[in-house]
């Protein structure tokens, strides 16, 4: 049984399908990926522009190098608050609008970025502006707009986990799952460069007097793919690897580009532990190892969003449509905030498939259930 305030939200949100759509449209047809500010940038103008209209208080912080960060704010100062999210980068070129714009067929979008995760912000927009026509919300309402995820929040993360501070819930709005269900478990993942330094010598004439780059890093690389454990969820894999000057050369140097994945913030310590120890050994004489973290997600685990999620299920059931939570190896902002201690969901957006390809798409007729699954849910948090 859903109170008057949330039959009142979920009325207007009803008649704001075509609007959303609009929206949409207006978000993905702006190039955004991840290292371009001014794309970055534009998003956030438009979606300051559509929330400033309904009088909700906007925040820039204003970036040098990166997106600026979007904070806007519903309700009162209490310590005690919701956390909803998304970010604006996507990971296509500058310059894929120009040739991949959006379109829409029947109840399908597609264009870069119209699932993970504009379609996202326009719900997270839509969210604020339906609380903001009714008062005695019961709880603050923050929402943050960050410019870096596809690339590991470098910057935004410490954003994100100051707005999280006091929060009682967070709600990450990723592509909802191509079945329907939202995000409950999330892996944490990690990139690390490893570089390995040699001795060069020609391999035919004086080949003992080098000390092979290559043949060091091959030896560390099957030892870090043998952490692998599916049983456990921990994966590794060297995607990448360079090095050497010549074939006829004994390999100076070489480097690789390693990806982790695991479960468990535990798993995460003693993952990391184990490589440092793999890279440090002395694998072959006159050579030197070393290994830099690049990027890191931490986890989601399933227990920092058992209980949301059962509200939101429940929230879900009385709009209308049923839903489960599923496990995902992808990572997300969803992750820092748990990490925190702080019960969080995720994959609450609009239903969609196929991201970071050409085939990217959206669902639309999911864009208005969602949002009034996410406004209820929000309402029906207990300060």
């Amino acid at each position: 049984m859903q109170g008057p305030l949330i039959q009142q939200v979920c009325h207007w949100l009803e008649g704001q399908q075509q609007e959303m759509v609009d929206c949409l449209e207006a978000l993905v047809n702006i190039d955004s990926n991840s290292y371009d500010k001014a794309g970055t940038d534009a998003v956030a103008d438009l979606i300051t522009q559509w929330l400033e209209q309904d009088g909700i208080t906007v925040i820039r912080h204003l970036r040098p190098n990166s997106g600026d960060i979007l904070e806007a704010q519903l309700g009162g100062a209490n310590q005690s608050h919701a956390l909803i999210m998304g970010h604006r980068d996507t990971v296509f070129p500058t310059g894929t609008v120009a040739s991949r714009g959006y379109t829409q067929k029947d109840n399908t979008g597609f264009g870069p970025g119209v699932a993970d995760m504009k379609s996202g912000l326009v719900m997270n927009c839509f969210v604020l502006r339906a609380l903001s026509r009714f008062p005695n919300c019961p709880l603050p309402v923050r929402a943050l707009f960050t410019a870096d995820e596809e690339i590991g929040s470098p910057d935004g993360r410490a954003f994100i986990e100051a707005a999280a501070q006091g929060a009682q819930a967070v709600l990450n709005v990723e592509p909802g799952r191509v079945s329907g269900n939202v995000v409950t478990g999330r892996k944490g993942g990690a990139g690390f460069l490893i570089e390995v330094t040699g001795k060069a010598a020609h391999a035919g004439v004086s080949h003992a007097d080098g000390a092979s780059a290559i043949e060091a890093l091959a030896r560390k690389i099957i030892k870090l793919h043998a952490l692998t454990d599916y049983n456990t969820g921990i994966t590794t894999n060297v995607g990448t690897i360079t090095g050497g000057v010549s074939r006829n050369t004994v390999a100076p140097s070489a480097s690789a580009q390693l990806d982790v994945r695991f479960v468990t913030t535990a798993q995460r310590d003693q993952l990391y532990q184990t490589i440092e120890a793999i890279i440090a050994e002395p694998d072959l004489p006159g050579t030197v190892a070393t290994i830099k973290q690049t990027s890191e997600f931490y986890p989601l685990e399933e227990r920092m969003s058992s209980a949301l999620f059962e509200l939101y299920q429940a929230q879900a059931k009385a709009i209308g449509f049923d839903v489960d939570g599923e496990f995902t190896g992808g990572c997300s902002d969803a992750g820092w905030t748990a990490s925190l201690g702080i019960p969080t969901l995720c994959g609450l957006g609009p239903v969609g498939a196929k991201m970071h390809t050409d085939e990217e798409y959206c669902l639309l007729d999911t864009l208005v259930p969602r949002t009034q699954a996410l406004a209820a849910t929000l309402l029906s948090l207990k300060d």
